[in-house]
């Protein structure tokens, strides 16, 4: 491994702007992938929070019907 390091820190010292930053970027490219491989998906979390929403979801709609069929019978009175 050590040698490995010695090779790359070589050719690191050839290497132009451009390509340092190229370089850069890739290195944040293998971290960002490392971090996202490493994720667990909690099923249970997901699953109470799909729920949680649902019903949100069912009484936010349930308020709208009662507000709309209100704005109907305003309508209809006047």
């Amino acid at each position: 491994m050590i040698a490995l390091k010695d090779f790359l820190s070589r050719e690191l010292e050839n290497l132009n702007e451009e390509q340092l930053q190229e370089i850069r970027e890739f290195i944040a490219f293998l971290k960002f992938r490392d971090r996202k491989t490493n994720l667990t998906i909690n099923e249970d979390k997901i699953a109470s929070l799909y729920q949680e929403s649902a019903e949100e979801d069912r009484q936010l709609a349930e308020l709208g019907i009662d507000g709309y069929q209100e704005l109907l019978k305003q309508a209809e009175e006047k």
